[in-house]
């Protein structure tokens, strides 16, 4: 997946509706990434208070309670992944948008130079955060890129603080037949499973998610090696991740 801009270093950028998405949907991608020595940062528009934390409003504790159990372990799950965490807290369910939270976007994204975007699918008729979050995440994209458009102190960038055209891919929903989820990328993330689900387990609240995603794991690693054909020599053990690209793959040669 990696796609590096000429005298850029490498740099992941996970746009996640929820505290949890990212250790879900990307925890390998992320983990793999760190794995090379590059920088992964994780931007958290909410804490999944509302939505994502059933356990917590089942038990009596308060809004404010929950947001800071959800930071913690979504803190805890980065670091298990070796990335940044960034925390927006804009609230979730609904997750609302607005001008505020894509010029916020527009602010981290030139602060760290992203060579690769991933966030969620365009389409979820099971969470409206979630597209939400993708919609965001691509204005955000374009706009960080526009030398006049301010950053939110005001002031104008300079032509090393506008982006380039990362590439943005999509991250594996929790339902994708239903989200229109045809993935075009599989990624190999074999020698960084271990530590997505170190992460996974960071999330005690959604423990019912930790065999689901690694059964997910084991059969997107079955079609990494159908699809990586007999000559890589993949071992039967591959775990990997699916990824649907946004925009088109530029290139100089077919590969």
């Amino acid at each position: 997946m990696t796609c590096v801009m000429s005298d850029t270093q490498p740099s992941l950028l996970v746009v996640s509706a929820h505290a949890g998405d990212f250790v879900w949907r990307a925890g390998g991608a992320i983990a793999s990434a760190s794995l090379r020595g590059e920088k992964a940062t994780v931007v958290c528009l909410s804490y999944g208070e509302r939505g994502e934390s059933a356990s917590q409003w089942l038990a009596g504790k308060p809004l404010d309670e929950i947001k800071q159990i959800r930071r913690a372990e979504a803190t805890a799950a980065a670091q298990a992944l070796g990335a940044d965490i960034e925390f927006l807290d804009v609230g979730d369910y609904p997750l609302v948008e607005s001008h505020e939270t894509v010029q916020q976007l527009v602010d981290v994204m030139r602060r760290v130079q992203p060579t690769v975007v991933l966030t969620h699918p365009l389409a979820d008729p099971y969470n409206g955060d979630h597209p939400t979050a993708a919609r965001m995440a691509l204005q955000a994209r374009v706009l960080a890129q526009a030398i006049g458009v301010a950053n939110s102190d005001g002031s104008y960038p300079t032509k090393d603080e506008i982006i380039g055209a990362p590439p943005v891919f999509f991250f594996e929903p929790h339902q994708p037949e239903q989200c229109d989820f045809k993935p075009n990328v599989l990624l190999d993330i074999t020698p960084a499973f271990e530590r997505k689900r170190a992460a996974m387990e960071c999330l005690p609240a959604q423990t019912h998610m930790w065999e689901y995603y690694t059964q997910l794991a084991i059969r997107r690693g079955v079609q990494v090696r159908r699809n990586a054909g007999p000559n890589l020599g993949l071992p039967h053990d591959t775990m990997g991740e699916a990824y649907m690209r946004y925009y088109p793959q530029v290139t100089s040669e077919l590969v």
